[in-house]
């Protein structure tokens, strides 16, 4: 016969084991998740899907056992109120280029690259001595309005803590019909493969499985609000400046639209006008 104590310590393991399985349930969707945040990250550049299907930013995000189980994945879209302005008036330009530019940029000089948005303004600083490349085509492509206007289309808040912006598209397939090389990625701000906050770098179509998709960056790039767990494979070129991140932080905290951690941001982030000046 079992007594009331065998009975009560039968129950205690039983709920002990749900838990178990509750919690590893969670690690495996946590898990899954992020490596699809990862891989869309990458594949948002030069007629990628930022879907995150194919893997530029594909990375095997490792969160510890207490992170997975204490966000559990929501169940619903959330929705928080707009904190931007309307965006000014004016329409995309339809641009494409069947060449990177010719390089016309002082390489050992610093740009800032001003980002005047619905939101507020973000300054990220481009020392071209890092990322000629890069630095270059950004210089040619604002002077011909290419970022005027446009959205940036994606926000991650799980995992990788990014904005996506400079695909005049808006859905994660544009781009300006080049495609540049990578650069910088023995960058010391990488260290043990984390993209620290105020770093802003280029998605590409690399896929990480296949080592496939080396250097093409095009226009789309991610700016970095919190410190993100990704492999060095993303050119790193600018810093957000002290005034940019507490735009970040506003429309970081103004969440995605999914509720699943990456999708359009509940901000409207419109890139009203960009330039590009020597520093």
């Amino acid at each position: 016969m079992v007594t009331q104590e065998q009975r009560r310590r039968q129950l205690a393991r039983e709920k002990f084991l749900r838990q178990q399985q509750r919690r590893t349930s969670a690690r495996r969707k946590a898990h899954a998740r992020n490596a699809v945040i990862a891989s869309v990250l990458g594949v948002v550049v030069v007629g990628s899907v930022v879907s995150y299907a194919t893997g530029v930013f594909k990375q095997d995000d490792n969160k510890s056992d207490a992170a997975a189980e204490a966000t559990p994945s929501p169940s619903a879209p959330s929705k928080a109120p707009d904190p931007c302005d309307k965006a000014a008036g004016g329409k995309v330009k339809s641009l494409s280029y069947k060449k990177e530019p010719a390089m016309t940029i002082d390489k050992s000089a610093d740009y800032t690259m001003k980002l005047q948005t619905t939101c507020g303004a973000i300054d990220i600083d481009m020392p071209a001595s890092k990322a000629p490349h890069t630095v270059n085509s950004f210089n040619f492509l604002v002077g011909k309005g290419y970022l005027d206007h446009t959205k940036c289309h994606r926000l991650t808040t799980n995992g990788i803590y990014v904005l996506q912006c400079g695909d005049p598209k808006g859905t994660g397939m544009g781009g300006p019909g080049y495609t540049i090389p990578d650069e910088n990625l023995k960058d010391k701000r990488l260290k043990g493969e984390v993209y620290p906050a105020g770093t802003v770098a280029m998605a590409n179509q690399y896929n990480a499985q296949t080592k496939e998709g080396r250097n093409s960056g095009g226009s789309q790039f991610f700016l970095v609000y919190q410190d993100s767990q990704l492999p060095a494979n993303y050119t790193p070129f600018g810093t957000i400046s002290e005034s940019g991140m507490k735009v970040m932080k506003k429309i970081a905290g103004a969440g995605e639209s999914t509720g699943q951690g990456d999708g359009a941001p509940n901000a409207t982030v419109v890139i009203d006008k960009a330039t590009v000046t020597k520093s």
